[in-house]
């Protein structure tokens, strides 16, 4: 069962890695396009007045806030042999609405419907934190 709690990592460093790529695969033809220079946009503040679509970049931050907290549950979740089917199942929730949020965000980003699966997202994050301090406290 232990083994079945890395997938959903791999799924989330998956995740990242599109992300990441697609960031990419959009920022550098912007940059040519318009002609900007790579020391203009050397601080956040400089890129985010001079690029037209940040919705990839802005995704890829997103996905070094809670899921990083998800990476240390499923860390938590295994060394203290708590990896069992619940936590199995909320790691896999989380992922999935992970996954539809970065959808939403690098496609039509609609704001409301990505907060929606963005707060489920946390909920589920929150019950697994949850169920894992409960295992550690009895």
């Amino acid at each position: 069962m232990a083994n079945n709690l890395f997938w959903p990592a791999v799924a989330m460093a998956l995740l990242t890695c599109i992300v990441w790529f697609r960031l990419y695969v959009v920022r550098i033809p912007e940059m040519q396009r318009r002609r900007i220079h790579p020391q203009k946009v050397a601080q956040s503040a400089q890129r985010d007045t001079l690029f037209e679509d940040t919705r990839a970049s802005d995704n890829f931050k997103n996905l070094f806030e809670l899921p990083v907290l998800f990476y240390l549950g499923l860390f938590v979740a295994q060394s203290s042999g708590q990896a069992g089917t619940t936590v199995v199942f909320l790691a896999w929730a989380f992922v999935v609405l992970r996954w539809l949020h970065s959808l939403i965000q690098c496609t039509y980003n609609r704001v409301m419907h990505r907060f929606a699966v963005y707060s489920a997202g946390a909920v589920v994050l929150w019950l697994l934190w949850a169920l894992l301090a409960y295992g550690l406290w009895r």
